[in-house]
C-alpha cells in the first residue's frame, strides 16, 4: 500500500522554490564563467596571432650584373644556384641610402629585410635567368623586428635603432614598404627565421600522420565493436577485455607514446619522426574512443531489426552488414570524427618517437621525416625570438579552426543520419 505524501505547507513551498532558484542560479553563473573563459583565451589567441598572417615587404631596386652571377654565360642552373646573392641586395640598400659609410651602421641597414631574401632572389633567378645583366624592383620579406615594428600600433621600438627607424620612415614615405597577406606562411616549411617560417610542413606531416590513423584505427575498431557486440559470448574472456578497452581509453597519452617508442622504433627499427610510426602511435590510442563509440551506436539499433532479418532467412553475418552496421554508421562516424579530432591536437605520444625533431623540407611520404602541427607549436612556442609568439599564436588559430571542423561535421553527420526509434 503506498502512503500519500504529506501535505506542504506554504513555508517549505517556499523554501524549495528558492533552492530551486539557487541551482538555476549556481548553473546559469557556472556556465557564464566558461563562456568568459573561453571568450578570453580565443581573444588573446586571435589578438596575438592575427599578425601571422600578414607580411611586411621591402621593394629594392636589384642590379645583377652578369659577370657576377653568370661570368662563362653558360646559364646553367648549377653556376646560377651557386652565385653570390647577397652582394645585390645589399648594394641596393646601399644605392638607396648612399649617407651610411659606416661599418656598424651597414649592418644595421642590412638588417632591414629578412636574411632569406638572397635566397628569394636566387629562386627568382632560377626560374627566369633573363634577369641576369637587368635592373629590376622586387619585394623582400623585412626582417623579424622591422616587421613588428610596422604592424604595431605604438610604434615598439626597443628591438629598432633610431637610425632603422628613420630609414623605415623613409622607405615608408617612398612608398617602398608594403604590409599584406603572408602567402609565405602557408606555403613554407619551419624556419630559424620567423618571418621565414610557415606551417606547411607540419600540416602536410599532421595530414599523413591522421590519413594513417585513420586506415588504421577505423577497420579495426569497427571490427572489434561488431564482434564484442554482435557475436562474443558473455563470458569471464568478453568481459575482461571490454574492461581493458574501458581503462585503456584512461591512459595518458605519453604511454601510447612510450610503447611507439620501444616497439616500434626500438624493436621494428621504423624510421623515426615519420609520419607512418606517429600514425601508428595515434591510432592505438584512438581504437578505445572508436571501439566504445560504435558498440554504443550498434547497441542503439533495436532488436527488432535483427529478428525481423533473421525470421526472413538471414544469416548472423547478412544481418549485421546489410542491416544493423548500416544503421550503426552514423553514430559510428560521428565517434571516429571525435577521436580523430582528439588525436590531431596530440602532442606527447608524437614527441615521444622523435617528431620533435626540426625540419624544414615538406614532406612527400609516410617514412619521410616530419613534424605535426601541435609539436610545431610546441617548438615555436619555446623559441627565443619574439617574433615566433604571432607564429605560435597563428598556427593555434589554424588547429582550432580544423578542431573545430571536425567537430562540427560530426555533429552535422549526428543530426543529418540519426536515427530515432
Amino acid at each position: 500500500m503506498i502512503l500519500p505524501a504529506p501535505p506542504l505547507n506554504g513555508d517549505r513551498m517556499k523554501k524549495r522554490f528558492r533552492k530551486e532558484r539557487r541551482f538555476k542560479f549556481y548553473g546559469i553563473l557556472a556556465l557564464s564563467f566558461s563562456l568568459l573563459a573561453m571568450v578570453a583565451l580565443f581573444s588573446t589567441i586571435i589578438d596575438k596571432g592575427v599578425g601571422a598572417f600578414r607580411q611586411t615587404s621591402i621593394t629594392l631596386d636589384i642590379t645583377l650584373d652578369q659577370d657576377a652571377i653568370d661570368p662563362e654565360k653558360t646559364a646553367l642552373r648549377k653556376t646560377l644556384a651557386a652565385a653570390d646573392y647577397n652582394t645585390p641586395v645589399k648594394k641596393a640598400l646601399r644605392a638607396l641610402f648612399p649617407d651610411v659609410k659606416k661599418r656598424k651602421s651597414k649592418r644595421r641597414l642590412y638588417k632591414l629585410v629578412s636574411s632569406g631574401a638572397a635566397y628569394d632572389l636566387r629562386k627568382a633567378v632560377l626560374e627566369n635567368p633573363k634577369l641576369i645583366g637587368t635592373t629590376f624592383a622586387m619585394a623582400f620579406p623585412a626582417s623579424a623586428d622591422v616587421d613588428l615594428y610596422i604592424k604595431s600600433q605604438a610604434q615598439d621600438s626597443t628591438q629598432i635603432s633610431s637610425d632603422q627607424a628613420g630609414w623605415i620612415k623613409k622607405l615608408q614615405s617612398s612608398g617602398r614598404i608594403e604590409t599584406g597577406l603572408n602567402w609565405r606562411f602557408f606555403t613554407s616549411g619551419d624556419s630559424r627565421n620567423p618571418e621565414l617560417a610557415g606551417i606547411l610542413g607540419a600540416l602536410v606531416g599532421s595530414i599523413l600522420t591522421m590519413a594513417v590513423t585513420l586506415g588504421l584505427s577505423f577497420p579495426i575498431a569497427v571490427a572489434a565493436a561488431v564482434y564484442l557486440e554482435e557475436f562474443a559470448g558473455d563470458n569471464r574472456f568478453t568481459r575482461l577485455i571490454e574492461v581493458n578497452i574501458n581503462n585503456l581509453a584512461a591512459v595518458p597519452s605519453i604511454v601510447f607514446g612510450l610503447l611507439g617508442l620501444s616497439v616500434f622504433l626500438n624493436f621494428f627499427g621504423l624510421p623515426r619522426s615519420a609520419p607512418l610510426v606517429g600514425g601508428m602511435v595515434l591510432a592505438l590510442m584512438t581504437l578505445p574512443t572508436i571501439i566504445i563509440a560504435a558498440r554504443a551506436s550498434l547497441k542503439a539499433v533495436p532488436p527488432s531489426i535483427r529478428h525481423a532479418a533473421l525470421g526472413l532467412g538471414a544469416t548472423k553475418l547478412q544481418t549485421v552488414l546489410h542491416h544493423v552496421l548500416p544503421l550503426a554508421l552514423p553514430g559510428i562516424l560521428t565517434g571516429a570524427i571525435i577521436g580523430m579530432a582528439q588525436a590531431l591536437g596530440e602532442t606527447a605520444p608524437l614527441l615521444m618517437i622523435g617528431m620533435v625533431a626540426f625540419i624544414v623540407d615538406i614532406p612527400a611520404s609516410f617514412t619521410d621525416a616530419a613534424t605535426a602541427l601541435p609539436v610545431q607549436i610546441y617548438l615555436w612556442a619555446d623559441s627565443p625570438e619574439r617574433a615566433f609568439v604571432e607564429k605560435t599564436s597563428g598556427a593555434i588559430i589554424v588547429l582550432l579552426a580544423f578542431l573545430i571542423s571536425m567537430n562540427a561535421l560530426a555533429q552535422w553527420l549526428r543530426k543529418k543520419f540519426e536515427i530515432k526509434w
